[in-house]
This record gives C-alpha cells, structure tokens and sequence, in this order.
C-alpha cells in the first residue's frame, strides 16, 4: 500500500517542490534588491559628502531608495505573516473597552464638591 500511495502523490509532491523552489528564488530576489537599495544609498551620501551632488538632489534621491525599501520590507513582512508596524496598535487601541473601575472613578469625582464631600452633605 506505501508503494501506492507513493505513486499517487509523487505529483502533487513535485508541485509543492516546485512552488517551494519559486518561493527561495523570489526571496533571493528581494533580498538581493534590499542590498542594492543600501547599496545606492551609500553612494548616494558618498555624492553629497564629496559634493557632487546638492541637498535637494540628495533628498529626492534619499526619499526614492526609502519609498523602495520599506516596500520591500513590508512585502516580506506580510510574507511572512507578521502585522505591519502601527498597525496591530492601532487595531487593539480602538477595541478596548473602557475598564468598569475607570468608569466608576469619574462618577464618583462628578458627584463631589471641591473639598471632595459628597452634595448631600453639606
């Protein structure tokens, strides 16, 4: 029965490695272009310290390789399954609830005066 099921799925088998082929040689690629980015950027200081190039060319350029980069970055972040920056944050921040405790603090301060007595007993 081994041999059968041997047989039966040596296809999908192939496939799988196929894909997984597929999946290292794309990561190899964005790996590769991340180096060249840092790389540019390098040179890219290189030309400002040396003078050949101005502040607003160096800062065009900058924001360039930047823009690329983090897109890099967040490409492989999702590959990865990780959550972008800020944004597991800013999710988790908006479905909070209010504590109970919190809530019964401010009630309480609403129904004193400033010497913290309660209105009925004055």
């Amino acid at each position: 029965m081994l041999l059968v099921d041997d047989i039966l799925f040596a296809p999908v088998r192939s496939i799988l490695w196929i894909f997984r082929e597929i999946r290292d040689i794309a990561q190899e690629e964005l790996d590769g272009e991340a180096k060249s980015i840092t790389e540019q950027l390098r040179t890219l200081y290189m030309q400002l310290e040396t003078g050949r190039i101005t502040e607003a060319e160096f800062e065009t350029g900058e924001k360039l390789l930047l823009d690329r980069l983090d897109e890099i970055e967040s490409r492989m972040a999702a590959e990865n399954g990780e959550p972008e920056e800020g944004d597991a944050d800013e999710e988790s921040d908006a479905d909070e609830e209010p504590d109970e405790d919190e809530e019964s603090d401010e009630d309480e301060t609403e129904n004193t005066d400033d010497a913290g007595r309660e209105p009925d007993e004055m």
